[in-house]
């Protein structure tokens, strides 16, 4: 039997961070619109696969692809995407599953079909039009945050802003955390102005430095960021941008990261 799309361990946590459905006016209402957890079914279906909205099964019974595209966009604009990571965030935390002694950045770079928003010409790609997924992780490779860029932005001159998006993590007594003790990353980060900007922050940089002979040590530590883009890259519309509108994939990536602190969670549970 296939594994389902959205368990219902999942939908208890989801499903109260949704906005309240917009009241029915009138006399002749209409339709009766789709069920969230339905219109919530095809967008993981769309988000695993990568096929076009259009080409959503109208047998799954989760509406058209244009009503669960809309959704996405209401609920990337609420800020649903961006709670319910927290909140695994917290979850995991007060499991004792993040680890805080160091954190590992890196990035990929998914190919922009057609263009879009946030993307440009990628260096690894034979300058053909692309995006790169700015990733964060802890020792354990769970995803703190993510940001999105186009693909030709310097991947060091986005290291502060993915730090900066890491949110405040509860689950235990005291303060929520926000900062690793040490921040691991190969030579694209190589930067004097960067590593005073962390030092500032209370992170100790562990960064490769450029010119240096290879095998610093810092491979067996920061493999899991790497890791991590892998698991990003299991879903086909995160591997490969369709999405015009920079928010539409950021959704993506955010509900992406949320996947993976899911799994990581059902892990620690067993």
């Amino acid at each position: 039997m296939a594994k389902p799309l959205l368990p219902e361990a999942s939908w208890d946590r989801i499903g109260p961070l949704l906005p309240p459905p917009k009241a029915r006016r009138g006399r002749y209402p209409g339709r009766k619109p789709i069920d969230d957890r339905r219109a919530l079914i095809g967008i993981l279906f769309v988000l695993k696969t990568g096929i076009p909205w259009e080409d959503l099964p109208r047998e799954m019974g989760c509406g058209s692809g244009m009503t669960c595209w809309r959704r996405l966009r209401d609920w990337q604009r609420a800020g649903v995407w961006r709670r319910l990571h927290e909140r695994l965030l917290a979850e995991l935390n007060g499991a004792d599953r993040i680890d805080w002694s160091r954190a590992a950045v890196d990035s990929g770079s998914p190919r922009a079909l057609g263009g879009g928003e946030a993307t440009g010409p990628s260096p690894v790609d034979r300058r053909k039009k692309g995006s790169k997924h700015h990733v964060l992780v802890d020792a354990r490779g769970t995803p703190l945050a993510a940001t999105l860029t186009a693909a030709n932005v310097p991947d060091v001159k986005e290291a502060e802003r993915v730090v900066e998006a890491v949110p405040p993590v509860g689950g235990r007594p005291g303060r929520p955390r926000r900062r690793p003790r040490e921040l691991l990353a190969d030579r694209g980060y190589d930067s004097k102005a960067l590593r005073g900007r962390l030092r500032a922050k209370g992170i100790r940089p562990r960064i490769a430095r450029r010119g240096t002979p290879h095998g610093s040590g810092l491979g067996k530590f920061r493999w899991v960021v790497e890791r991590s883009l892998a698991w990003l890259a299991h879903h086909r519309r995160l591997r490969l941008r369709t999405d015009r509108r920079a928010d539409i994939h950021e959704a993506w990536l955010s509900i992406g990261c949320a996947m993976i602190c899911f799994n990581l969670l059902a892990t620690s549970l067993c």
